[in-house]
């Protein structure tokens, strides 16, 4: 009696509606979001390069931050776009901006105001944002010789002789690095180009799947730090002591990921006692 109780439940748990484990992840996500638990992060090695790079820039500086995502991509890159940004205008380090995918000028330009806002970061002073040109690969070249070349004016039709932060500023060399927030294979313009042709620092933030295709350039020192999605993100949110959603993104993550796995060890060990147990 005791062995056929035995074999119902572990029948009972391979035949469960799955419908009751959808619930249960559900449950499982929505807690950490109204919840955060703070779990460790740890600050890898290349994540960490990019905020001491910045970190060591005098007031006044110029980072230039290409953001080029869109609606597809902007749940890993616009963390690490908010955290850089912040790091930069925390800093009073002076921010030059483009959209080179069209889907995304509109959302890039929205979220360089916002974190800007935070700071009472004034356009034109503070921050410059150059908007979208065709063909990156011609834009990125024309900028390494005058940003006045593809852009004469910025986003909002100001020419760019008019704003008080680009007296002076010509071309790369008057940047202290550029950060390429990039979701397509647009970044291989900016190591090619603004970093081969023009020797411009250069680091870059690329979606998780991306990352791992660029490492090879980290150990070649074509590029100085590497961010790879929400896991890159949520590093540099605690480097500069500011949780946001990517470190709430990487504790659903984490657990949603813990449980999957216990549900899967489950599966198998009632597979496989249910077997047993029939042969016998």
């Amino acid at each position: 009696m005791a062995e056929n109780n035995n074999i119902g439940f572990w029948q009972k748990l391979i035949n469960i509606d799955r419908r009751w484990i959808y619930l249960a992840i559900g449950i499982i996500v929505f807690v950490p979001i109204l919840i955060p638990l703070g779990l460790p992060v740890y600050v890898t090695s290349e994540v960490e390069a990019v905020f001491n790079r910045v970190d060591s820039l005098p007031p006044g500086s110029i980072v230039m931050l290409p953001m080029e995502y869109d609606p597809a991509t902007m749940a890993e890159l616009q963390p690490m776009a908010y955290a850089i940004l912040r790091h930069c205008f925390s800093k009073n380090l002076k921010v030059i901006t483009t959209a080179l995918q069209i889907d995304g000028v509109t959302i890039i330009r929205n979220d360089l105001a916002k974190i800007a806002a935070e700071y009472n970061k004034k356009i034109g002073e503070d921050y410059v944002f150059l908007g979208y040109k065709p063909y990156p690969g011609i834009v990125i070249l024309n900028m390494g010789e005058d940003f006045r070349k593809p852009f004469p004016r910025d986003y909002y039709g100001t020419p760019l002789d008019s704003l008080p932060m680009m007296k002076g500023v010509r071309n790369y060399s008057n940047c202290a690095m550029i950060i390429d927030i990039n979701a397509t294979s647009g970044v291989d313009y900016w190591i090619n180009y603004a970093h081969t042709r023009y020797q411009a620092d250069l680091a870059i933030g690329v979606t998780a799947v991306m990352a791992t295709d660029y490492y090879a350039f980290l150990s070649s020192k074509q590029i100085f730090g590497l961010i790879g999605g929400l896991k890159g993100a949520a590093e540099y949110e605690k480097l500069i002591n500011h949780p946001d959603f990517a470190a709430k993104a990487m504790d659903v993550q984490s657990i949603a990921h813990s449980a999957i796995v216990i549900f899967i060890i489950i599966g198998n060990v009632a597979y496989f006692a249910s077997r047993g147990k029939k042969r016998e």
